[in-house]
């Protein structure tokens, strides 16, 4: 009898490398071999299959595969019938939320959604947008647009465009102005409805989910570890701010103690400077795969 397997989705495009990556700090490792839309990973219980964001939940709904890794934005696009299992919050250039926004020309007079009544709007995010403004009453024509979505306003080829920026930069570049958030995306951890109620499966998808959390959560955090004298201890405790109290240990034949605790990376610069002048001293910092 053969073992039981995860049908599980990769985005294919611009999530790809960042997804790889991701799973590799969760602990596996995905080889992509040119042209093959099937990567192999070191898991015997896993079946990998890269697919567009696009196309993913479609995919997933259908039962083609088990899960996937895809955007909000599709699901909602797709109006999919799917468990959305968890957030995953990651992109291909920073751990947060991208935009979908309505942009014009930066000179043109549209100052709300209400000015385009009667315009066209070129987007590749066509179901949502014709939805979103239909529900806001507004009359528009959208049109999809196959890519270079911005240069459609620019060329005189639409009125306005919706598309998805991370921080504006790229829409700024083309002289267009945003007047609109219709939608904050990120990438999604879904699963098809029936292996979700399949015991093995949901336990399957489950245990990926701790591990890409605990993965995407290391991402902000770091482990600091230091030797102080004993009686300085209680003044380092005073400057550590810690996801739980910090371990502390005597080292071996000595009066120091080594402390060990896990901060936010964020944090580092400002503490080391507290820490040495409250007497810690041999200070070092690590970078963590997971935190669960």
């Amino acid at each position: 009898m053969d073992e039981p397997r995860l049908r599980l989705g990769i985005p294919k495009g611009s999530l790809e490398e960042a997804t790889v990556k991701l799973f590799a700090k969760a602990g596996w490792k995905i080889t992509s071999h040119h042209r093959n839309y099937f990567p192999e990973v070191d898991d015997p219980e896993l079946s990998l299959a890269l697919c567009r964001a696009q196309e993913m939940a479609r995919y997933v709904e259908s039962g083609v595969l088990d899960a996937g890794l895809t955007g909000k934005d599709w699901i909602l696009e797709n109006e999919s019938d799917v468990v959305v299992v968890a957030d995953l919050i990651y992109s291909k250039a920073s751990n947060r939320p991208a935009r979908w926004v309505l942009a014009v020309a930066g000179d043109s007079p549209y100052r709300r959604p209400e000015d385009l009544a009667g315009k066209k709007i070129a987007t590749e995010f066509v179901g949502f947008t014709r939805r979103y403004f239909a529900e806001a009453g507004i009359p528009v024509e959208v049109e999809y647009s196959w890519g270079a979505t911005e240069a459609k306003v620019v060329e005189g080829l639409a009125d306005a465009i919706v598309e998805i920026t991370e921080t504006g930069t790229t829409i700024k570049a083309h002289g267009l102005r945003i007047i609109a958030e219709l939608l904050q995306t990120n990438t999604q951890l879904i699963a098809n409805k029936k292996a979700w109620e399949d015991p093995w499966k949901r336990r399957k998808i489950e245990i990926l989910n701790t591990l890409l959390q605990g993965a995407l959560r290391a991402e902000t955090m770091v482990a600091l570890k230091m030797n102080a004298p004993a009686d300085k201890v209680d003044a380092i405790m005073g400057v550590l701010p810690s996801m739980n109290a910090p371990t502390v240990a005597h080292l071996y034949r000595s009066d120091w103690l080594s402390v060990e605790t896990v901060v936010e990376r964020r944090q580092v610069r400002d503490l080391i400077p507290k820490l040495l002048a409250v007497g810690a001293q041999d200070i070092i910092e690590y970078a963590l795969n997971k935190v669960v």
